[in-house]
């Protein structure tokens, strides 16, 4: 994957200098992103700004984090630390005004991992019906979708939506969607069949219940890994002067139960149900959004009760602007103080012999102030207090540290 990814932005590359000869600031056109107040969180995927070359057919974009952090556990610290945890490049094209392709590819830790995150084809049958077929974002909660580093306040993505759920979650697969506006509202829909979860879920080096092990199955981009579809739904709803309020599922059968017509294990299933919200106070600004997750699996009896059947976690971010217009020479700049609360239980559940309840959770508290001298750049430093409890319920170790960080769209 990562040659292909290589030779295609060469070819790119060398197809825009034979085209162009030298390539003319005047025929650069950014396309800016769209404000509009009735646009849903399902609409983030073409909600970027994209550079267009001339009448080239194809529009690019990106964006970039590289961040800072000194953090400590019970008084231990490894002391600095600098990464690039990802460059993210978008390619779109317009085949036809009811026909769009988008693809957004990731290259992770200085480039050890290069990703097609998403890589599908949309065509617009009616405003209440559009096929996408393609890799694509399964919209179970609101990060998953809406996840581009430039939006958000904090270094860190939410330990829910990484460590609960596998972040940037994408599979190959088919869907419909579409959207419906009367007024101040505006309604919309998803719904996918695509490849999915794996038994790496409950066989993993973290010895629990652990739904991102299923992202290392780079196979799921080929095939299924037992023959059965993972469906993806959401509706959500969103009101111009209010916000919106999303409500989303996401499950099917796990495990590899029959290989060849002989049956191994009985069919084992998973199901997660989100609701995700977002909201601007009016007058003074502040702007909310979260979401909260539920995990159900069927664990096999044999399993240990280290492996949760029920998980649950989620996070909720507050960001107040204090002053905002011309600052240090940038016209439509912000500074902010921002909040961010967060929790996840991965083990929900209580000890069959005694009745005590299971540990293995975490909760994590990460006040910051950030700085954006534009919509599309953000400067941000973190302050991230977390406590981590094993499964026997012993005393948290308590992690803390000193995040900063800048991501920026280009």
């Amino acid at each position: 994957m990562r040659n292909c990814s290589w030779i295609l932005l060469t070819m790119a590359y060398l197809f825009s200098i034979e085209t162009n000869g030298q390539i003319d600031s005047t025929l650069l056109k950014r396309t800016p992103v769209d404000t509009a107040k009735n646009l849903l969180n399902m609409d983030a995927v073409y909600n970027r700004p994209f550079l267009q070359v001339g009448k080239l057919p194809v529009s690019v974009g990106g964006y970039i984090e590289a961040d800072y952090g000194y953090m400590g556990e019970d008084g231990i610290t490894d002391g600095h630390s600098f990464r690039v945890p990802r460059m993210t490049l978008f390619v779109a094209s317009s085949i036809h005004r009811k026909i769009k392709f988008l693809s957004e590819i990731e290259f992770e830790e200085g480039g050890e991992e290069v990703a097609i995150e998403f890589a599908a084809l949309d065509i617009s049958l009616h405003p209440l019906l559009n096929l996408r077929g393609g890799i694509v974002m399964n919209p179970i909660g609101a990060f998953n979708q809406n996840h581009d580093g430039p939006k958000w306040e904090f270094v860190d993505r939410p330990i829910a939506a990484t460590e609960m759920l596998p972040a940037t979650w994408s599979n190959v697969g088919f869907g419909l969607y579409g959207k419906y506006y009367v007024k101040e509202w505006a309604f919309g829909y998803e719904a996918y069949l695509t490849n999915g979860f794996n038994d790496a879920i409950i066989n993993n080096g973290e010895n629990r219940t652990f739904l991102p092990a299923s992202k290392e199955n780079k196979e799921r981009f080929e095939e299924s890994s037992n023959g059965e579809p993972l469906f993806t739904g959401k509706i959500a709803l969103r009101h111009n002067e209010v916000g919106e309020i999303g409500l989303s599922y996401m499950g099917g059968i796990y495990n590899t139960h029959e290989v060849d017509g002989l049956t191994l294990d009985d069919a084992r299933r998973l199901n997660i149900y989100a609701i995700d919200f977002n909201a601007t106070v009016p007058g003074i600004k502040t702007f909310f959004v979260g979401e909260w997750v539920w995990v159900n699996i069927d664990v096999p009896a044999t399993f240990s009760q280290q492996f949760g059947d029920r998980q649950r976690g989620g996070f909720v971010d507050l960001v107040q602007p204090l002053l905002t217009g011309k600052i240090l020479g940038f016209d439509k700049a912000s500074f902010n103080v921002a909040m961010r609360l967060e929790y996840v239980d991965w083990n929900d559940g209580t000890f069959r012999e005694t009745g005590e309840n299971i540990g293995d959770d975490i909760w994590a508290v990460v006040p910051g102030m950030s700085f954006r001298p534009t919509a599309q750049t953000v400067i941000r430093l973190n302050y991230r207090l977390m406590g981590q409890t094993d499964i026997l319920g012993n005393p948290p170790a308590k992690i803390s540290g000193i995040q900063f960080g800048v991501s920026s769209y280009f």
